[in-house]
């Protein structure tokens, strides 16, 4: 098994060669592992081995290095004569925090061939591992077993119809059992590991909840994005796909709203940035374009650069995110924790806390454009109603901190 899997992630790396040619993220993910070891070897000649260590983060994206950054940061504290060497595998979250100033080191993931994962081990020499959520990469699992480096898996959530718990799933259950601790999202995935007989788990809950709070406690002001506002009610669409975008644009042709509209889409590329200007029914400008003379001349923003959203939904009434008519809805933790009520598309079943929510009645899942603008009307029109849903929201966030604290807990008791 293990031969078939490293053959189909070698034609895995094939495949991103040839789209590289005319894709400009497959590009990316090619340049960016082009001499990757020479680099790593110059990068970690000036650790000082004997004085310090190097702790390992794996992420896979943008969304799961905010579920990683408070635990790199509280061991940043903890530890701060160690090193992080901190590894994306996609473009989308190496490109955004490639500078990131908590971590010392910042690379591409190479391949997960066994060559390639025997050879980053030589070279980094880590104390220990963190991968975070679902990165279940088995050349490298196996290879850090082999090491003798303690493996943790942080802000996993697993489901049963995961493959590791179907009847074909026995080789990726054996790597699992090469993982010193999994610390998981929710009682379930405690329950499933259990079922497979691991028992190294610990429930968490997840760390994105404390980053996120974080983010909200920040006094941080945009100034051109508030003379934007100019004190109205905000309607944010978040992390859009075109398939969101058909469902949304009509609610801003919607004329008995009177809002202030900010659309962040997931691909903030040119061509798409013009596609949306295209749709909509008057001028929109760009956070590019955004100065003190215009900001107070459009009713709709359109936000085409990487690594602010978060920050922007403090200024939001109410927010969209994308997702939820695709595979899968985008994180909403960002604007729940400012108590910002959330609407999104059925897509959102594999996601605690829009399950919870939609139970608890903070955030609402609609099926068409009608339906999305009779709840906006419904919120943004009652001053009361929108407390009350607010209050959800933002409690809801403040009761699921602290696994970041459970974590660190944890660490410091094995590490004595």
């Amino acid at each position: 098994m293990g031969l078939i899997y490293s053959f189909f992630v070698r034609c895995y790396g094939l495949v991103i060669r040839i789209v590289a040619l005319f894709n400009i993220k497959a590009n990316q993910w090619i340049a960016g592992r082009r001499g990757l070891f020479d680099k790593l070897l110059t990068s970690l000649k000036e650790v000082d081995r004997k004085t310090s260590s190097i702790i390992w983060f794996h992420v896979s994206s943008l969304g799961e290095f905010e579920q990683g950054r408070p635990v790199i940061e509280a061991l940043k504290r903890l530890w701060p004569e160690k090193k992080i060497l901190l590894t994306f595998f996609s473009p989308s979250g190496y490109e955004v925090r490639k500078s990131y100033n908590q971590a010392d080191f910042v690379f591409y993931l190479p391949l997960d061939t066994p060559a390639n994962a025997r050879r980053f081990l030589e070279i980094v020499q880590p104390e220990m591992v963190f991968f975070v959520k679902y990165d279940f990469w088995f050349n490298y699992l196996k290879a850090i077993h082999h090491q003798h480096v303690p493996l943790y898996y942080i802000s996993v959530l697993f489901r049963k119809n995961h493959y590791f718990f179907t009847w074909y799933g026995g080789w990726f259950r054996k790597h699992l059992r090469f993982v010193n601790h999994f610390f998981v999202q929710n009682r379930g995935s405690v329950e499933l590991l259990k079922s497979i007989g691991i028992e190294q788990v610990t429930l968490t809950g997840d760390t994105r909840f404390d980053r996120v709070y974080s983010i909200a406690a920040q006094q941080i002001s945009m100034p051109l994005i508030e003379k934007f506002c100019a004190g109205k009610p905000v309607f944010i669409a978040g992390s859009s796909w075109p398939p969101d975008e058909a469902v949304f644009i009509p609610v801003i042709q919607h004329s008995e709203l009177n809002l202030k509209y900010i659309i962040a889409p997931h691909d903030t590329s040119p061509g798409r940035i013009g596609f949306i200007r295209e749709h909509l029914s008057e001028p929109a400008v760009c956070y590019s374009e955004l100065t003190d003379d215009n900001a107070g001349r459009y009713n709709i923003l359109i936000i085409d650069s990487i690594g602010i959203l978060s920050n922007l939904y403090r200024y939001a009434t109410i927010a969209f995110i994308g997702g939820g008519f695709g595979s899968g809805i985008h994180n909403i933790q960002e604007p729940v924790t400012f108590g910002v009520p959330v609407i999104f598309g059925p897509a959102y079943r594999k996601f605690r806390e829009a399950v919870d929510l939609i139970e608890l009645g903070g955030v609402f899942s609609i099926d068409s454009s009608s339906e999305l603008i009779k709840k906006v009307i419904e919120i943004t029109g009652n001053s009361a109603e929108h407390s009350r849903i607010s209050a959800i929201c933002s409690n809801y966030v403040a009761d699921n901190r602290g696994a970041t604290e459970k974590i660190m807990k944890f660490l410091e008791k094995a590490n004595r």
